[in-house]
């Protein structure tokens, strides 16, 4: 009988050391939960390297996270929906880039704020977009010498 106690006592520390692991995952990947942020449209030609739960960086800090992706099919670009801290407010001529964190690194969004005095609503739409550049596409232009 002290046996299966034992055996009981240790599934059930196990069972809580799963338990805290997922809320430690959870919250670091910023999944755990409604926050409180707003939604800011943007449209891109290329989203390559981007997929839902991407980081929203503004001067290199976290502020939220690609929340929605699909293709416009009327103008075959990639329409997404980006989360942002509520905290943070963004002027309405702010651009937007997909960024690498570098040649071995995957991809982000960065914010490039703008200096208008009118700021974006929850909604609002960057329209100022730079889309990912593929490195493999660089690679063969820089390699084959071609400037196209």
């Amino acid at each position: 009988m002290a046996n299966n106690a034992a055996e009981t006592t240790i599934g059930a520390v196990v069972l809580v050391a799963a338990a805290g692991f997922l809320f430690y995952a959870g919250t670091t990947a910023g999944i755990s939960g409604p926050s409180d942020s707003y939604v800011v449209k943007a449209s891109f030609r290329s989203v390559e390297g981007v997929s839902l739960g991407t980081d929203v960086r503004l001067a290199g800090v976290k502020i939220g996270s690609v929340t929605g992706l699909e293709l416009n099919p009327t103008t075959f670009r990639a329409e997404t929906a980006l989360a942002v801290n509520k905290d943070i407010v963004l002027p309405d001529d702010s651009s937007v880039v997909i960024a690498s964190e570098g040649l071995l690194g995957g991809n982000f969004v960065e914010i490039v704020p703008g200096g208008s005095e009118f700021n974006l609503d929850d909604g609002g739409e960057l329209l100022d977009t730079q889309g990912s550049v593929s490195l493999i596409s660089l690679l063969l232009k820089f390699v084959s010498g071609t400037s196209e």
